[in-house]
């Protein structure tokens, strides 16, 4: 038997996931780390201690399993998009925290861009619409703000990276500097038609081109990573979202799927033709195999999706364990009345509003726990509803059913309402580590494990579908309720 070691690297955690040639998952390690805000919307971590917990979670996954590290015949890295670390390329220290993908600190400089009539030509180049979630403003507040760091970066002293180059590097003790096209499409400094770096962009942003990783294929030699003493070869790389979508086997045209982690992310594979959005989603690559034609994909993204129920949990003490938030929603018939809007970090896709806010409205004096709960539940599938509405509008056809995934799609309660809301079929696969599957799809293909896209499809095996089970009469009606409170939480911080 031979064996993929897929490294998921996570916004809140990092996990190891090993699986074998049938696609069976044969151990799992996970560590959780420390979420540092050190100014209200700021967000970091600490890059060292995010590889301390991957290589803590590889010991428990390979101990756990005992299998012979030999068996292992490939390694497959995916990881949260757009968080940045630089450091110093001679002693491989990182020169600040790393700036997460959630932090709001370089809205300043997006404003910036916006008064010079920048952003335009940045959207037209990248995909993407300039917000402060993409690397290139962090990469600059970071060269910015610590002492000597513009200088030293462009006398190629630094180096920049996504989580995924971070790795690479320490993983292959600091002889490989690489990403690939799915985490560069992520860092506004990415043409998306030349599929490089473009030189305009980078000037734009006053980047240093030295300190960027180079470009490869998702599906691609990444060079060897040192694990338990031998040397593995690592043959994938792939942003978090794209991962889902490979491992959701959503390979042509008009598939589409939806994670439900820390955030939702909505993506559609739109086949080898870039599709412009009109309604606030974004272009990205998706991933892909060396000597393929690049694929294209829509995407939206929603902030805070599972992170509201975190909240609830360790702020706000409601609970527990977040397993109990469907038990504690299922109590009650509805949310009273009470709507949640969860724009801790400002709106995402398709508002993208950074000055919005977080607001709970509706409250009555009969309200209870249980229906803040509900409603915090409830705010994921409606997020998520205005996304699928948004790609609909942009892809010009009905999308007939969406695949799911991630650690809250075991939540039924949600399931079925973001069913009922979308008023589609939902396909919950059996195996919903979709990005860690995706991962290691990319990397057993990538070494010969596998031998094509149709063998994975036929090994894909269903565990439940949702369907629709609400009035049109009554969906229109909380839809329409959920926009009135959307609008009551845009634009609350001061410009």
């Amino acid at each position: 038997m031979k064996y993929i070691l897929s490294l998921d690297q996570g916004t809140t955690s990092s996990r190891a996931i090993i699986f074998d040639e049938n696609q069976n998952i044969v151990s799992t390690g996970q560590r959780e780390f420390t979420q540092h805000f050190p100014k209200e919307g700021w967000v970091e971590h600490n890059p060292e201690e995010i590889l301390s917990s991957q290589y803590s979670a590889i010991n428990e996954a390979l101990s756990e399993s005992g299998i012979n590290p030999l068996d292992i015949v490939a390694v497959g890295i995916t990881n949260q998009r757009e968080t940045t670390v630089i450091w110093d390329k001679n002693t491989g220290k990182p020169i600040y925290n790393a700036i997460v993908w959630q932090c709001r600190r370089t809205a300043p400089y997006i404003e910036r861009l916006e008064k010079q009539g920048l952003c335009e030509k940045i959207q037209q180049k990248t995909g993407l619409i300039p917000d402060a979630y993409y690397s290139a403003t962090k990469i600059r507040w970071i060269l910015d703000n610590v002492d000597g760091a513009n200088e030293r970066a462009k006398n190629g002293e630094l180096l920049f990276g996504t989580i995924d180059s971070w790795l690479v590097w320490n993983l292959t003790n600091g002889t490989v500097h690489c990403t690939d096209r799915t985490n560069a499409s992520r860092t506004m400094l990415f043409n998306i038609d030349s599929c490089d770096w473009d030189d305009e962009l980078l000037e734009i942003f006053d980047i240093p081109k030295a300190v960027l990783p180079q470009i490869k294929c998702s599906g691609d030699y990444y060079g060897n990573a040192k694990i338990c003493g031998e040397q593995i070869p690592i043959y994938s790389v792939v942003g978090d979202q794209q991962a889902a979508l490979f491992g959701q086997c959503c390979f042509k045209e008009g598939m589409a799927k939806n994670t439900y982690g820390t955030g939702c992310f909505l993506l559609m594979n739109t086949g080898e033709n870039r599709r412009q959005s009109k309604s606030g989603l974004v272009n990205s690559v998706a991933a892909g195999l060396k000597d393929e034609a690049v694929q294209y994909i829509l995407e939206g993204s929603v902030f805070i999706g599972g992170a509201v129920i975190q909240w609830l949990r360790d702020e706000m003490r409601f609970f527990s364990s977040s397993r109990d938030a469907e038990y504690l929603a299922k109590k009650v018939g509805d949310t009273g009345g009470v709507y949640f809007v969860p724009a801790f970090t400002g709106l995402g896709a398709p508002y993208w509003d950074m000055y919005a806010r977080g607001a709970i409205l509706g409250l009555t004096r009969g309200t209870k726990r249980e229906h803040i709960i509900r409603a915090a539940q409830e705010s994921i599938a409606y997020q998520s509803a205005d996304l699928f509405s948004a790609m609909e509008c942009d892809y010009g056809d009905k999308i007939k059913s969406l695949n799911v995934d991630g650690g809250a799609c075991r939540d039924e309660f949600l399931m079925q309402f973001q069913s009922d809301i979308l008023d589609r079929k939902l396909i919950k696969p059996s195996r919903i580590e979709s990005t860690a599957l995706g991962a290691a799809y990319l990397a057993g293909l990538s070494c010969g494990l596998w031998e094509s896209k149709d063998e994975l499809n036929k090994m894909r095996r269903i565990e439940r579908e949702y369907l629709p089970d609400m009035t049109q009469e009554k969906r229109s009606m909380l839809i329409k309720e959920w926009h009135k409170a959307v609008s009551r939480s845009q634009d609350w911080i001061t410009k």
